[in-house]
């Protein structure tokens, strides 16, 4: 849902936006989008994937980190206007963390991507997710991009290869293949069950 300005607002405004409340925002097109609450479920699923690739990431030893609702990135969406997205969580380098620690969470175009970033979808969010997100991801070569789907019960792993996603779906009991946690061994059950006290 777009909010009423009085005009399109750049990267710049968009970063120091303030209007009272506790709503959250991602930037399209010039113009602020308010981002759903979304569902409880939806909450414990973001949280579930950031606990355990948090988990993984200490295991392997890796100097990376991941984060949720807390890192925007630039898009290079087609227009004039600019564009930023909040992904539900995103994996990236401790180095770049640490840079984005003293400045504003923003991710610009200027600065490699992150490594991995996950959305959760919601009634409202589908259409973005499945087809903005998609184009936007890849031409900011995001190597892998999860779309995290309650409605339909599937999990979509976008693999960038030549500048492009190719997707692999994964539904039930099927081990989910992410080339960034090669070793995760989850499952769309196990995601789509996350805090409901089910496991598969």
């Amino acid at each position: 849902m777009s909010i009423a300005t009085t005009k399109r607002i750049t990267i710049e405004e968009y970063l120091t936006y303030e209007d009272g409340t506790d709503n959250r925002y991602e930037l399209v097109d010039g113009e602020l989008v308010e981002m759903s609450l979304g569902t409880g479920e939806h909450g414990d699923i973001s949280e579930f994937l950031n606990d355990r690739f948090k988990a993984e990431i200490k295991r392997v030893g890796l100097n990376w980190v991941s984060k949720d609702m807390k890192i925007g990135i630039q898009s290079p969406r087609g227009t004039r206007w600019e564009t930023a997205r909040v992904p539900d969580v995103v994996v990236l380098t401790l180095e770049q963390w640490n840079g984005l620690r003293k400045r504003e969470s923003l991710i610009p175009l200027n600065e490699p991507p992150p490594l991995l970033v996950v959305e959760v979808v919601s009634p409202s969010t589908a259409t973005v997710d499945y087809r903005a997100k998609h184009s936007e991801y890849a031409v900011l070569d995001i190597p892998e991009y999860w779309i995290v789907d309650p409605i339909d019960l599937k999990v979509t792993i976008c693999v960038l290869k030549d500048g492009a996603y190719s997707d692999t779906v994964f539904v039930g009991d099927l081990a989910i293949i992410s080339p960034t946690f090669p070793e995760l061994g989850l499952t769309a059950i196990e995601v789509m069950s996350a805090g409901s006290g089910v496991s598969g």
